[in-house]
């Protein structure tokens, strides 16, 4: 794990250990096979930076309280069933470098417990009360939603605007994240300027999040090499919008003819990526990823310095520079 964000979950290190026993907790079924998929789920599970997320911004609003760790429960629940629906939608094998739910238990398992898990998250906030949160976070998974759609029409029609590209990642990325910020706040405070001062600074990083992982696509990630998915699944990212308002009309008719294919070959691909390095897509999507780092500190620099507003500085700056 990275150093750095050892450093950044420090001030919460201890309330990270003991929500991991709580979500297994809430995670929990009487059905063994479903025992038997969420004990895989959270043997295999991330770097849990929404939770952290959700901890560090209750810690910066108040004092963390059973409330928080029910906040991080639900946004880590959510988060967890839209990652095995996602699996679903892109016949995806792997996650996190591990076979896929998909891939163990097959479609309609998964479907099911993505359903489950959705269901677990909802019934803790209602049986609690947390009402506050829950419309926090099931607006978030809407927002996902809509985005996830948005960007399969726009992946039809090979007609996205920046403007466009903006708007899908704000939703399906940005929302989850600054639902996470918004109800760790909530979790502690009833109102104030600092919950939608957190929220913004969640929907900034969020934007930046998928920036940095749009860029993995193109080789800026931990191996340096490449990957090409998104040009495979017809996906127009910042870096090749850039470039492909950026180059002469007939460069840009066989780029698009390459993403119409069904079935491109490793050169074309290859070809798609050699032309959005040349041309600058890589440093513009850096410079924007940047911009909005940036502005997600702006959101907080007006409250009193402490070690978790650190943090949260930290915390920005590790989605810039992550290499995974």
């Amino acid at each position: 794990m990275s150093k750095s964000l050892d450093e950044i979950k420090y001030s919460v290190r201890d309330e990270l250990k003991s929500f991991e026993s709580k979500f297994r907790e809430a995670m929990k079924s009487s059905v063994p096979l479903l025992d038997r998929i969420t004990h895989y789920l959270t043997r295999h599970k991330g770097k849990q930076v929404r939770p952290l997320m959700v901890f560090l911004s209750a810690q910066m609003a108040g004092e963390i309280s059973e409330k928080t760790y029910r906040s991080a429960s639900l946004v880590e629940l959510l988060h967890t069933a839209t990652l095995v629906h996602d699996d679903v939608v892109d016949d995806a094998l792997e996650r996190r470098g591990f076979f896929s739910v998909f891939a163990l238990w097959k479609k309609k398992a998964a479907v099911l417990i993505g359903d489950y898990l959705l269901s677990k998250g909802l019934l803790l906030a209602v049986q609690n009360k947390d009402f506050e949160i829950l419309e926090t976070v099931s607006d978030a998974v809407r927002l996902m939603s809509e985005g996830e759609l948005l960007q399969i029409e726009k992946s039809r029609n090979l007609d996205i605007t920046e403007k466009e590209y903006f708007e899908i990642i704000e939703r399906k990325t940005a929302s989850l994240i600054s639902a996470a910020c918004k109800a760790g706040a909530q979790s502690v405070l009833e109102e104030g300027r600092i919950i939608e001062d957190l929220a913004n600074y969640g929907h900034c990083i969020g934007v930046a999040f998928q920036m940095k992982d749009d860029l993995f696509d193109y080789g800026r990630n931990k191996i340096g090499k490449p990957t090409g998915n998104d040009i495979r699944e017809k996906k127009i990212t910042l870096p090749l919008l850039y470039t492909l308002q950026s180059i002469e009309s007939s460069e840009k008719r066989k780029i698009i003819r390459i993403l119409k294919k069904k079935n491109k070959k490793k050169d074309q691909v290859q070809y798609i990526i050699d032309k959005v390095v040349k041309n600058g897509g890589i440093e513009y999507t850096e410079e924007k990823m940047i911009e909005f780092i940036n502005r997600a500190k702006k959101h907080l620099a007006d409250h009193p310095e402490s070690d978790t507003k650190s943090a949260l500085y930290k915390l920005a700056d590790f989605i810039g520079n992550r290499k995974f």
